[in-house]
């Protein structure tokens, strides 16, 4: 149990000084752009974004220095898959998710062909440099177009946008944001490499892979600020805010996480592992194609349909867990599965159908 005692520990920190990390470097990123007078909209769909993704940047970062592209990888790959089944999933159970902007009904298609083309140029098991470009090719136009469109944007949309405070435009509060951002950078990247070393300590002496710890402890101390964040703005009824806050993170994750990782790789490109392209990489298209009827249909996420997500999420982390231990009848169990959530599914539809016919009488 010792041996195992120093990783976890090293995990466990690794975590909280990302989301520290991840804290400080939002607050004087934001008070940085307000001194260069950039709007406050503008920083929310940018640096706020680029904020609570930058733990997994620095970590998956961190991973292609150790030569370990598998962490790097599943860390993504695990962080998307965390942030709609787990993040959207719990916010809506806190209160239905109303989905009104258009931002949020753009970016869903969005990401879904930004998945699946990243599943595509990933199934050679390779994502190369000329990708890497690619995608933070993509990434720039992205931002370019949002901002473009900031006036097409409804008020809704501009209101749901994350409130930031007034501050003092003296010395002392200039002092105060550089240092802000100082201590969050290196808070990031002190984090990011304890966190990268007891998860690879941590898979050694289970003797699994690290896909999984990276597609499960990884992926979650990772998606912490994007789980926090959309509680916030859940509880709050800013539930644009909720869901934006995933979709624009699972964007980056994909544009400028694997963008720079591919890039960081050099020549020799980013290894994709084949058990991910197989299993993982479709689950997560997958889970991206179940939010477009779910934001369609009636223009929010239930609490009946949150419900269904977090069920997704805890079966798949069940799968990996009962495969890694070589379960005997893990077939019957995912048939079993199937037909849970199939009836799941039907009844679900049966009692939308039900109080559809009853509210027209």
């Amino acid at each position: 149990m010792s041996d195992f005692l120093f990783p976890i520990i090293e995990i466990i920190l690794g975590v909280v000084l990302l989301f520290a990390g991840g804290e400080f470097f939002i607050q004087g990123a934001i008070y940085l752009s307000l001194i260069l007078g950039i709007p406050q909209i503008v920083i929310g769909l940018t640096v706020v974004s680029l904020g609570t993704s930058s733990p997994e940047l620095l970590v998956s970062l961190s991973s292609i220095v150790k030569g370990s592209d598998s962490l790097a990888a599943s860390n993504v790959i695990g962080s998307n898959i965390f942030n709609v089944l787990v993040v959207l999933g719990i916010s809506s159970l806190i209160t239905p998710l109303k989905v009104k902007s258009r931002i949020v009904r753009r970016d869903v298609p969005l990401l879904i062909a930004i998945s699946c083309a990243v599943w595509a140029i990933s199934s050679t098991g390779l994502l190369t440099l000329q990708a890497g470009v690619f995608l933070i090719f993509c990434l720039i136009l992205n931002t370019i177009w949002e901002i473009n469109t900031i006036n097409d944007k409804g008020q809704e949309a501009k209101d749901a946008e994350p409130e930031i405070e007034e501050f003092k435009d003296d010395y002392k509060g200039k002092l105060n944001i550089f240092l802000k951002l100082i201590l969050g950078i290196f808070l990031l990247s002190f984090g990011s490499n304890i966190l990268v070393n007891g998860s690879q300590t941590l898979a050694t002496l289970l003797g699994v892979n690290e896909i999984v710890i990276g597609l499960t402890i990884v992926a979650t101390g990772t998606s912490l600020p994007e789980l926090v964040t959309s509680i916030i703005a859940a509880f709050k009824g800013k539930t644009d805010l909720a869901i934006g806050n995933v979709i624009g993170s699972n964007l980056l994750n994909q544009l400028l996480i694997l963008g720079s990782c591919s890039i960081f790789s050099g020549f020799k490109g980013l290894v994709i592992e084949q058990s991910l392209i197989k299993v993982d990489l479709p689950f997560m298209v997958l889970t991206t194609f179940a939010c477009l009827p779910i934001f369609l249909s009636k223009g929010k996420i239930t609490r009946i349909e949150g419900f269904i997500l977090i069920n997704f999420y805890i079966f798949y982390i069940l799968d990996k867990i009962l495969f890694l231990n070589k379960y005997n009848y893990l077939f019957e169990l995912r048939i079993g599965l199937f037909i849970y959530f199939s009836l799941l599914i039907v009844s679900l539809v049966a009692h939308e159908k039900l109080k559809f016919s009853n509210s027209k009488f």
